[in-house]
């Protein structure tokens, strides 16, 4: 008898939804595993991380966490203290230490032209606060975020983007989960939000396991073979 394989929990970043995971999706239910894109609201890391916690939580038996982008420091603060979740796989995302936001360690390295391509736009909540919601501008979406994908599907995404506020990217991280649960980490060599320098100091820090991939931030759409293949591993290494 095949061992019950752990449920793949996927984890969307800024400027993206759960489709983004689409093709990740088809090849890891192609082998077998139960799925999950998760919604990531992307109001806030505290928020957003109790978010997903709380999915998390309703999962029974093992799981294996996998966030894109700013998803990296949801899985990272959500994952904390649960023994379920086995592994967790970065991709082309961040893994904060205490304390420390998107934005500050997007500023430790050079090569992000992130900022250079954002539009924020204000939004007022219920409460009366206003935050700015941050969008890709779609002139320069292509580019900025996905240039190795084709520029008719660069267009949808550009126009479906999710936006995240900007609260969100400046919060500091919780203490990570990345320092007890086995971690993996792709590094897109070609990213222009998160620079792959940034992406192999990160995991060099968490002593994870680390594959290289010649792609641009929008690896999963992209390369979605390469990835569902680190999951794949990743699952298979923790047992």
């Amino acid at each position: 008898m095949n061992a019950v394989k752990p449920t793949v929990v996927l984890v969307h970043g800024a400027f993206a939804d759960s489709s983004s995971w689409n093709g990740v999706v088809d090849r890891l239910q192609s082998h077998g595993y139960p799925v999950v894109a998760a919604s990531n609201p992307l109001r806030g890391l505290t928020a957003d991380s109790a978010y997903v916690r709380q999915l998390l939580v309703s999962i029974a038996g093992p799981v294996v966490l996998v966030g894109h982008s700013y998803g990296g420091s949801i899985i990272s603060n959500a994952a904390k203290g649960l023994d379920h979740v086995r592994v967790l796989v970065f991709v082309a995302a961040f893994l904060p230490e205490q304390g420390e936001s998107a934005v500050d360690l997007s500023g430790k390295f050079p090569g992000s032209t992130l900022g250079e391509a954002l539009h924020p736009v204000p939004v007022t909540l219920p409460d009366e606060s206003q935050v700015a919601d941050l969008y890709i501008e779609k002139s320069k979406f292509h580019q900025q975020f996905a240039a190795d994908v084709p520029a008719e599907t660069a267009a949808i995404m550009a126009a479906t983007q999710r936006p995240v506020a900007d609260a969100a990217l400046a919060e500091g991280a919780s203490a990570p989960g990345w320092r007890d649960i086995p971690s993996w980490v792709l590094i897109a060599s070609e990213d222009r939000n998160i620079p792959a320098s940034a992406q192999a100091s990160m995991a060099e820090r968490a002593e994870a396991t680390v594959v290289e991939v010649a792609a641009s931030h929008a690896v999963s759409v992209s390369r979605p073979g390469e990835v569902a293949r680190l999951i794949n591993e990743a699952a298979q290494a923790t047992g």
